[in-house]
């Protein structure tokens, strides 16, 4: 299976919140993870407001950015190119989504996902309408 996972989702393998024991058992039933190339920062920007928040310390801080860049690198990372970019076009169009999971969902479109998981709602709602195969991460 060729699994998509966005950031608020890939971010609950790394920190111990509801839907983690959910995302886990995706990763480990994937085949090729695949990643926006807005991951990269989505991830750090989370990891910085927990941080900042006290919910990491430094030292798990450094744990957590490690294994990430790791796990990036072995991912297949989507490109803001060209197909991308235009389907996001069409994403916009058609739903009201921010225009980073306008990317998200362009992303999954343009690789071939099996499976889009995220646990935005609005994300969710507008990747059902372009037809991926969506597992909607429970936050509660």
């Amino acid at each position: 299976m060729r699994l998509l996972l966005d950031s608020s989702a890939l971010l609950k393998h790394y920190v111990q919140e509801p839907g983690t024991a959910f995302v886990r058992a995706r990763l480990r039933e994937a085949d090729e993870l695949l990643l926006s190339v807005l991951v990269w920062p989505e991830i750090h920007s989370s990891l910085n407001r927990l941080r900042r928040e006290g919910a990491l310390d430094d030292e798990d801080y450094a744990a957590i950015k490690e294994r990430f860049a790791e796990d990036f690198g072995n991912a297949t990372v989507v490109a803001l190119a060209g197909g991308v970019l235009a389907t996001s076009v069409r994403c916009l169009e058609r739903a009201r989504l921010r225009a980073s999971d306008a990317v998200h969902v362009a992303s999954a479109l343009e690789a071939g996902a099996d499976r889009f998981v995220s646990a935005d709602r609005g994300q969710c709602w507008a990747a059902r309408a372009f037809g991926l195969h969506v597992e909607e991460v429970a936050t509660d």
